[in-house]
């Protein structure tokens, strides 16, 4: 792995330069998830300019063509360190739409293989059958986990790092929260571990960093940024929704997903008896649903993945601002628990 060596730091160094950091030739352990339909070049630009990790959220829509486009446009921004996260969750329908689905997945794949993307993020499943092929082309392959065995799995096929993603989070979840899901995987796995799920600010990295994560996995801060591809709409519901305005739900994709609480959501209490086997429910509900959310601004009748951090989300700022405040506040919360140990 080269990364580290071709990407060296420009700013001081930190107290919170992890291994992980190091090894991916990151300046603060600061990476934003790759929240599909809204995580595009921009945003992942500004977050790796910025000493983190930047994410295009390629998820399952993106055509070749575009993700393409994606990837060079961020390589026109920051010669930085990216990822590009695909969800690989295996599908557990049959049929002419399902086999488009997972050939228009496994063709992404292909487009992240040959643009030698430094990072591959797997969502919702293993991405075993192409490790081999991405670590010989210098790609540094994490996946998203929420349990510890599937972080054992994904280990065990290969990848470099896990993401403990806890159930506070927003978009797909597991059942087990952060503060446990994190120290666990931690104790698993022999690789690097960040933490995911209703962290926003610097305190959550600190606690991550305490937890036995490397970094920290964000996505509803970064949804409130201006580099997002979300209608400003989505921005300012996320800002305005306390810690309690979430639910999961199925009705998404066919698999638990925590989203804004809406009419959209509402409407399906009591019909979870027709929600659809994923990836049959987003194809048919979600992903229209989720242009009318998060890209046409209707808060009501779309799909708005958030996680419980809406509540500690104040304001819309660039993600450059955010990165940076993120590091501050941890360093500023370092600083206190070293205060209070001398005296």
């Amino acid at each position: 792995m080269t990364l580290a060596t071709k990407m060296p730091s420009t700013r001081a160094p930190t107290r919170l330069l992890t291994p992980l950091c190091k090894r991916l030739g990151l300046e603060y352990p600061v990476f934003q998830a790759g929240m599909g339909w809204v995580a595009r070049a921009e945003l992942a630009a500004a977050v790796s300019a910025a000493g983190g990790l930047g994410v295009i959220g390629a998820g399952s829509t993106m055509t070749p063509d575009e993700l393409r486009a994606e990837i060079r446009a961020v390589r026109a921004r920051t010669d930085k360190p990216f990822g590009v996260d695909i969800l690989f969750a295996t599908a557990r329908a049959a049929g002419a739409e399902v086999e488009r689905y997972t050939g228009a997945v496994a063709a992404m794949v292909e487009v992240v293989l040959e643009e030698r993307v430094p990072v591959l993020i797997s969502g919702l499943g293993s991405p075993a059958a192409v490790v081999p092929e991405a670590h010989a082309r210098g790609i540094f392959v994490m996946s998203v986990v929420g349990a510890v065995k599937h972080a054992q799995r994904a280990v065990a096929d290969g990848v470099d790092a896990v993401i403990a993603s806890g159930c506070d989070g927003g978009g797909h979840v597991g059942q087990i929260g952060t503060a446990v899901l994190v120290p666990a995987v931690a104790d698993a796995v022999a690789v690097p571990v960040l933490a995911g799920g209703g962290l926003a600010d610097g305190r959550g990295l600190a606690a991550a960093l305490a937890l036995g994560a490397q970094g920290i996995w964000m996505g509803t801060r970064f949804i409130a940024t201006s580099e997002a591809r979300a209608h400003e709409n989505y921005k300012r519901m996320i800002v305005g929704t306390d810690t309690a305005g979430t639910v999961v739900t199925r009705a998404h994709s066919g698999k638990p997903c925590r989203l804004i609480r809406n009419q959209f959501t509402g409407s399906w209490a009591g019909r979870e008896h027709e929600i659809e086997p994923y990836p049959l429910q987003a194809m048919h509900v979600g992903h229209p649903a989720s242009e009318r959310g998060r890209l046409e601004g209707d808060v009501e009748n779309g799909v708005l993945p958030a996680g419980q951090s809406c509540g500690l989300v104040s304001s819309v700022a660039p993600a450059g601002d955010v990165v940076r405040q993120i590091v501050r506040e941890a360093e500023a919360v370092l600083d206190r628990l070293c205060e209070q140990v001398a005296t």
